[in-house]
């Protein structure tokens, strides 16, 4: 019996993406570039490790050096943003959090930067249903090794992670759980278990 959620973020929780595009383009004006991003591509980059988002964003930058200055610009102003904004939430999502957190345990596990989380959690007001999170600006670790991080810490049993992309899939795998996937997000998986949206989660739950 499952007796523990962890879940993603972007794309299963919420859809940062707007602000993301927004705040990221008013970074790239000030810094004099002539070239704007769309949020296709930056949609296109979500999941991925720091590194990845960076080369996927930029990817007509050559110097690595200065993709990564530029994707730390990035996330300062992103974080600023929707701090004031907030994201889109995910259909259900509220209202879905609260009745989990009845039987479960909530965590995140994510790939973004340090102060993200805190950020999604402080602009929607859903400090009080997670239990913890951890994300790879923290820890320095892949996706995988952190779902084992936090099970280990937890102490939990019967953990399942939900997500939206192949990455957050193998991130399961590699923590020996269940993974369910959210069709409505940013991939395209084949899994087991799969939800529309995430008011069907609850009763999927009991089956697995």
């Amino acid at each position: 019996m499952i007796d523990s959620i962890i879940f993603d973020l972007d794309g299963t929780l919420w859809d940062a993406t707007y602000g993301m595009t927004e705040s990221w383009n008013q970074v790239l004006e000030k810094k004099g570039y002539d070239f704007r991003l769309t949020r296709e591509l930056v949609m296109s980059a979500m999941g991925l490790p720091v590194e990845g988002i960076a080369d996927t964003i930029f990817y007509n930058i050559p110097e690595k050096e200065i993709r990564m200055k530029l994707i730390r610009l990035c996330f300062a102003a992103e974080e600023e943003w929707l701090a004031k904004n907030g994201g889109l939430l995910m259909e259900g999502m509220e209202e879905t959090i609260k009745e989990l957190k009845k039987d479960y345990k909530l965590y995140i596990v994510s790939n973004c930067q340090d102060g993200y989380i805190q950020v999604f959690l402080e602009a929607h007001q859903m400090q009080e249903y997670f239990d913890g999170f951890i994300c790879a600006g923290d820890s320095g670790m892949s996706k995988g090794k952190n779902n084992l991080l936090l099970i280990e810490r937890e102490g939990l049993k019967n953990p399942v992670y939900v997500g939206d992309t192949q990455g957050d899939m193998n991130s399961a795998i590699e923590a020996d759980i269940p993974f369910v996937f959210c069709r409505f997000g940013f991939g395209d998986v084949t899994c087991e278990h799969n939800i529309d949206k995430l008011s069907q989660l609850p009763a999927l739950l009991k089956e697995i």
